[in-house]
């Protein structure tokens, strides 16, 4: 019920454009949003880096309401794979269909697409195709198939979900092409026809497509915090043979930073998701639905500092 219901806030513009003014929401944000500007997120890559520990960046907002929104957002990224590549960090992007346009027109969104791998290209760069509600998994699974991959193999993936029923299929394309994939358990409110509701059939789909990955994938990224999962990718990978530069651990920023410094110190490649932009809210609701354990937090924070004001104006000397 808390899950639905955080996902169901993520999409309400108006309690956005409320927290965003909020001085305690924007301080519990910052620790998995790294800021609202490029340069805050560039500065966030820098530490990860200095900790042994690769980024993928993200200019967080989905749907576009118009063309011009769509070409802003496509200059955005350009001006993102230039700045990493002119400072030297180690990071590739991921971006959303529907921030280049998709809703509005596929044309639209494919010519801002060739655009930006374009640049990731000419900076032998990759470009991470994030996925969507399954309202948009089979669209952009075909625009990466049949559009975008013929032309940039070596610059530009795909993320499978393993809460939805199709994926262990999609896993098989995606090993059939070659193509590199992000594996992660999915983030979005979906209805039973489409995925599985129990947590444990959602593990065992993940399970069952790390391991097809790690025998037969193109360096495929495990992303998860499920420490139960991190073994026994693991194991799995010793028990078969499979090297550590076959493959890469990934998690978000903020989140198990304790887990991502173990990782590194074990010698596994691990990347960590970087999100920035102004359009943090409905990500950051997305995350506290993904862990309860982080309502807990906010609640206890904003507890401690409505007590804590009280406190104040009670001691306040009478003038």
């Amino acid at each position: 019920m808390l899950r639905g219901a955080l996902l169901y806030l993520s999409e309400q513009q108006q309690i956005f454009n409320f927290v965003r003014h909020n001085r305690l929401a924007r301080a519990f944000a910052n620790r998995f949003v790294a800021g609202e500007t490029l340069d805050t997120a560039m500065s966030a890559v820098s530490s990860l880096n200095a900790r042994g520990i690769t980024a993928s960046l993200d200019l967080l907002g989905e749907s576009v309401h118009n063309e011009a929104e769509a070409k802003q957002t496509a200059r955005q990224y350009i001006e993102l794979l230039d700045r990493i590549a002119s400072e030297g960090v180690d990071s590739n992007v991921s971006l959303k269909l529907t921030a280049m346009g998709l809703d509005l027109s596929e044309e639209l969104c494919l010519r801002l697409m060739d655009g930006v791998l374009s640049r990731a290209r000419d900076h032998a760069t990759f470009v991470r195709i994030d996925m969507e509600s399954s309202a948009y998994t089979q669209r952009t699974l075909d625009m990466f198939e049949d559009r975008l991959y013929p032309c940039f193999r070596e610059h530009v993936g795909i993320v499978l979900q393993s809460y939805l029923y199709r994926t262990m299929a999609d896993v098989e394309d995606a090993i059939r092409l070659r193509a590199r994939v992000r594996l992660c358990k999915g983030a979005y409110k979906e209805p039973d026809t489409v995925a599985f509701p129990d947590k444990k059939d959602v593990d065992d789909s993940y399970v069952r497509a790390m391991r097809l990955l790690l025998t037969r994938g193109n360096y495929s990224g495990i992303a998860t915090h499920d420490q139960a999962i991190i073994e026994e990718t693991k194991r799995f990978a010793m028990e078969q043979g499979i090297a550590t530069d076959r493959f890469e651990f990934q998690m978000l920023y903020g989140v198990r930073r304790d887990l991502q410094d173990q990782l590194v110190e074990e010698g596994y490649r691990l990347r960590v998701y970087v999100p920035f932009g102004t359009q943090w809210y409905p990500y950051l609701m997305r995350r506290l639905a993904e862990r309860p354990a982080n309502v807990a937090f906010l609640t206890g924070s904003m507890l401690r500092e409505m007590v804590g004001g009280v406190s104040r104006r009670r001691r306040k000397p009478r003038r």
